[in-house]
């Protein structure tokens, strides 16, 4: 059962990105998601290798326990910017934006 329906799934996803415009929108979103688990993975190693619990990574930058677990389990769809550089600080590190090469780029 499971099986027919990831089938039905895949069959109905590739045809939505047939049409040029959902693969790019699919596309745009695929690299933002990929992006935003990068940052969060890399913020999260940082906390695991300075030995702070989420509880207390949370206490000090003045956050919900509960709002910093649901972050690096990744049950937060779009972290704010005001967040990430809060905890960023925290674990002495910094967010910074990097260009990708001309033919990394789209």
């Amino acid at each position: 059962m499971a099986r027919a329906a990831s089938d039905y799934y895949e069959r109905g996803k590739a045809a939505w990105l047939s049409d040029p415009e959902a693969r790019a929108h699919y596309e745009r979103e695929r690299r933002e998601i990929e992006q935003i688990d990068a940052v969060i993975r890399s913020l999260d190693q940082l906390r695991v290798d300075a030995g702070i619990s989420k509880t207390e990574l949370a206490r000090r930058i003045g956050r919900n326990p509960s709002s910093i677990r649901r972050l690096f389990t990744a049950q937060t769809a779009r972290p704010e910017l005001p967040l990430i550089v809060s905890i960023a600080d925290e674990l002495g590190a910094r967010v910074a934006i990097t260009a990708l090469p001309r033919a990394a780029q789209r």
